[in-house]
Order: C-alpha cells, then sequence, then structure tokens
C-alpha cells in the first residue's frame, strides 16, 4: 500500500468520505461518455435519470468501470483485499432547460476543493425556492441496505463534472461513527430516494456540512452510515455519474422487513470469497 493511499484509509475512517480522488484519464473519460450518451439516445432521459440499475452484467464498459484498478486501489485499502461487487446504478440530474451536453473538464487537472459550509448554506438556500425537481434527501445508504457483518462502501465516477450548481453531493463529515438515525418520511416533494425518506432536519449537523465537488472522472467514496444529501440541478448543465457500492466478502445479506432487498448483481470485484454469503 502507497503512503498516499495509508493517508486515504485514514483520512476515510476518520471522516466517512474522500473526495476528488482522480480515476479516468481523458481516453477513458471520452470512451465512457460516448457510451452513455448512446443509453440516454437509445432509452430517452426519463429512463436514464434512475433506471439504469445493475447494468454492469450487461455491458462490459460499465463492469469495466465497475472494476477499474484505480477504483479498486482505493477500495481494497479501506476494505480489503477480497471485495463483492454489490450492486451499480448510473444517477443523472438533469438540467431544467434541456441544452447540449458540455463538454467534461478532462481529468487530471487540479482538484476541486471541498466547499465551505457557507457556500453550503447558501446552495440551500437558494434550493428552497425551487419545487419538485429531483434531489436527494438527508439520508444513510444503510438504512435501505439489508447488510451485516462488514461495510458497504459506496462510490460515486462521475462522468459530468459535479458542482454546486448541479446538485453536488454534500456530507457531514464523521457521521458515520453516530450510528443509525431515525429516517421518516420526507414532505418535500422531488426526493429521489425510492422510499422518499429523509433524516429529521434537528438531527442532522448542517452547520458542518461540505460540499464535495468533482471533475468529470474523479471519484468520491462514503460510508454506509455517512449522512449525505444533493440540492436540484438549477443549471444548464446535466450531471450524471455511476454509483457503485462495495462489500468485503465477510458481510452477508440479512432478512430485514424495513431493508428488504436482494442482491442479484453480485459479482467478484477482487480477490477470493472464502464465505459465499452471496452466492445464488
Amino acid at each position: 500500500m502507497s503512503v498516499s493511499t495509508c493517508q486515504m484509509k485514514e483520512r476515510y475512517n476518520q471522516q466517512g468520505f474522500l473526495s476528488a480522488v482522480p480515476v479516468l484519464d481523458d481516453t477513458e473519460l471520452r470512451e465512457a461518455r460516448q457510451a452513455f450518451n448512446q443509453l440516454e439516445r437509445e432509452f430517452g432521459e426519463e429512463y436514464t435519470q434512475y433506471s439504469l440499475h445493475n447494468v454492469h452484467l450487461q455491458y462490459p464498459w460499465v463492469m469495466g468501470l465497475a472494476k477499474h484498478p484505480h477504483i479498486l486501489q482505493v477500495v481494497q485499502s479501506i476494505l480489503g483485499s477480497d471485495v463483492i461487487l454489490l450492486d451499480s446504478r448510473f444517477i443523472c440530474k438533469y438540467p431544467t432547460t434541456p441544452t447540449p451536453h458540455p463538454t467534461a473538464t478532462q481529468a487530471g487537472n487540479d482538484a476541486i476543493a471541498l466547499t465551505s459550509e457557507e457556500e453550503v448554506r447558501s446552495s440551500e438556500k437558494d434550493q428552497q425556492s425551487e419545487t419538485g425537481l429531483p434531489f436527494v434527501a438527508w439520508h444513510q445508504d444503510m438504512r435501505y441496505w439489508g447488510i451485516a457483518g462488514g461495510p458497504v462502501l459506496s462510490v460515486w465516477l462521475a462522468l459530468d463534472d459535479s458542482l454546486a450548481e448541479n446538485g453536488a453531493l454534500k456530507v457531514i463529515p464523521g457521521s458515520h461513527c453516530s450510528g443509525m438515525l431515525p429516517h421518516q418520511l420526507a414532505t418535500r416533494p422531488g426526493n429521489m430516494l425510492s422510499v422518499n425518506q429523509e433524516i429529521p432536519e434537528e438531527l442532522v449537523q448542517t452547520d458542518s456540512a461540505l460540499l464535495c465537488p468533482l471533475l468529470a472522472g474523479q471519484m468520491s467514496i462514503h460510508d454506509g452510515f455517512l449522512v449525505h444529501a444533493s440540492d436540484p440541478n438549477t443549471s444548464q448543465k446535466r450531471r450524471c455519474g455511476l454509483v457503485i457500492r462495495y462489500v468485503p466478502t465477510c458481510a452477508y445479506p440479512i432478512q430485514d422487513p424495513d431493508r428488504p432487498r436482494r442482491f442479484h448483481a453480485t459479482v467478484m470485484a477482487s480477490g477470493s470469497d472464502q464465505f459465499s454469503h452471496f452466492s445464488t
């Protein structure tokens, strides 16, 4: 493990997330965007917004992204060498007024810095005037994943620049150490979470929130207990990314009526599986 990877692991364990980690080079990014744009033309934006689920089993180029060595290097440093690819989904927030997709900023440029809490608050205030636009409420991923015995790690691989104006990820650093928080039915229209839940506002330490902007070709990683959210896209720019979930092979599915999940798309990402908890 390199020194930089060790440092990333330490930071991840302390804060519950990493951001602006380089993954794709210019050629890989261009090819991935072209392939996704083809799916967009084939299925339409209403479908590609959220319904391209577990297509790593169908398209080799998506599997290639999910098993990209730059992703797995960091994932293995956190979860260990034996890793299962649990689930994947493309998520897109489209512009409120459709325009031609801009050329992504080339991967490898200087990383965008985390945005301060003042800018997060300003962004949240701007969103209050928007009604019904797709957003993601404050939540924890583990609320929706029936997994025990090991952590769930989520990657957002950006195919487009992900910025404040088009609804970048917001996180509460260190919140992964608080365990599972209560969730309730969300009242604001437009929540993209399939179960339409949110953590009550009084339980979210929004004063410490950080925005995690990404350049296209970079990734963010967060722990399944990290409290996070994202605002609507109020810009003219698409925000598209591939979300990939990974677990160590020691993790196993549980029968939880509050978190009914089936895992039909698991594949080995790296190493070997001596447990076979996800065997079909």
